[in-house]
């Protein structure tokens, strides 16, 4: 039977023009994938920011193939099974100090849901129901669902859905191109924009605020880098009012940065983080969200036989996903591949700002593994530009990310040094040769 294009309605894609000429990936192996006309490409984005560890790696592939044959699926209401409690040790024990407990969702979406709703549900436990307003921030992506885009700040994410979630305010975005244009790592100015806050806690009251999130590193609008001093204010003033601070550290989490979280990174510590992604390598759809015991146990309470918490999913520790994760977090330690994208990251960044100067950048950004290439945009036509780019690299062999008129790049943790000069030499190319 031939293979009908038309059925699946694909995510985030220009369906008519894909449609019109397929890309098809049949195969992968470490920083490869392998297309469907036998051509290899190049890793440029781990997938979707996702596969830290590289493709196929063997101990999460014999992990997921052992569990399968063992316990294919257990129920998490009220039952439970081995792996989704030694993984969730495993998460606890990598993350900072303060966080003690983990609750497994499906994605980076249903973990932003989750927190954000732990988040109402905890202060009106302390007896705070009157907290019930969300401050995300201009430019954030927290996933799709209603809760995520209605803090989210993604216009076009936004737009056609109505309107969203009420009592939600949004900080200004931290991008200040003027000044901060092909900063090496965190840029210097701009740690003032998280005053923003007392100004909204301001015009509607600290005891209304439940909670703020952000993204320590804003990755799917483009890879906007946290200004010096920027974090530290917002941990601050959330400190101050009693608000909670939310990381959302989807993309962030689990090396990305070349170290386990963001919040280590920067030595913030907010008093939740939502994960998914790197947490399985991408391979079996997984999130989860890290707590304080502070949360946590201002659920404890009331007769131990009532459930403490009316939420959760079908598919929450799923038996296949917990071995998937249990293998990952295996492989980045005895890999040290937190230690190695650390130790590439001056190397990563010297290539990416050797592309200073050419045809079309107007800024480059980078930090740990993740960097962006801002394009000029051409006059009536946004987007067409880095679309073109990223056309061009499949075509050559490399696999980019765009975002408007961004390329965002964000590696498998297992490139090489050979591997980085490969993917800015095939873009310069590229560069030179856009329109």
């Amino acid at each position: 039977m031939q293979n009908d294009l038309s059925a699946f309605w694909m995510p985030f894609t220009a369906n008519r023009q894909f449609k019109q000429a397929p890309r098809m990936f049949v195969g992968a192996e470490n920083m490869h994938y392998r297309t469907a006309d036998n051509r290899l490409v190049l890793d440029g984005t781990a997938g979707l920011w996702c596969c830290n560890a590289g493709h196929k790696r063997p101990k999460i592939v014999e992990a997921i193939k052992a569990q399968v044959d063992e316990l294919d699926y257990a129920p998490a209401f009220q039952m439970g099974h081995p792996k989704a409690f030694e993984l969730a040790t495993r998460v606890r024990d990598l993350a900072p100090d303060p966080f003690e407990h983990v609750f497994f969702t499906n994605s980076g979406s249903e973990s932003v849901e989750t927190a954000l709703k732990l988040a109402l549900a905890y202060h009106r436990a302390k007896g705070h129901g009157e907290r019930t307003r969300l401050i995300g921030r201009e430019r954030g992506y927290h996933g799709v669902n209603f809760g995520g885009i209605s803090v989210g700040g993604i216009v076009t994410n936004r737009k056609m859905f109505g309107s969203l979630l009420t009592g939600v305010d949004h900080l200004p975005a931290t991008h200040l191109p003027e000044q901060n244009a092909f900063t090496r790592g965190q840029p210097e100015h701009g740690a003032n924009l998280a005053d923003e806050l007392e100004r909204i806690i301001a015009l509607h009251g600290a005891e209304t605020i439940a909670a703020v999130i952000v993204e320590p590193v804003a990755g799917s609008t483009g890879v906007l880098i946290p200004p010096k001093g920027y974090l530290e204010r917002l941990r601050a003033i959330t400190a101050k009012h009693g608000i909670l601070l939310i990381f959302d550290e989807v993309i962030t989490g689990f090396g990305r940065l070349g170290a386990p979280f963001a919040a280590d990174y920067f030595g913030v510590m907010p008093d939740m983080i939502t994960t998914a992604k790197g947490l399985t390598n991408g391979v079996v759809p997984m999130g989860a969200v890290l707590t304080t015991a502070e949360i946590h146990d201002a659920f404890m309470t009331g007769p131990e036989h009532m459930i403490e918490l009316f939420h959760g999913y079908t598919y929450s520790g799923n038996p296949i996903a917990s071995a998937a994760g249990i293998a990952t977090l295996e492989t980045y330690q005895e890999e040290g591949l937190f230690e190695h994208a650390n130790a590439l990251a001056p190397y990563w960044e010297d290539a990416l700002h050797s592309l200073k100067g050419l045809p079309h950048v107007k800024d480059l950004r980078n930090l740990g593994l993740i960097g962006a290439i801002e394009l000029e945009s051409i006059e009536g036509e946004p987007t067409k530009r880095a679309f073109s780019a990223f056309l061009k690299a499949y075509d050559k062999g490399l696999l980019i990310r765009t975002t408007g008129d961004i390329i965002a790049l964000s590696p498998p943790l297992i490139i090489s040094k050979a591997q980085i000069d490969e993917i800015f030499d095939t873009l310069a190319g590229i560069l030179k040769e856009l329109a």
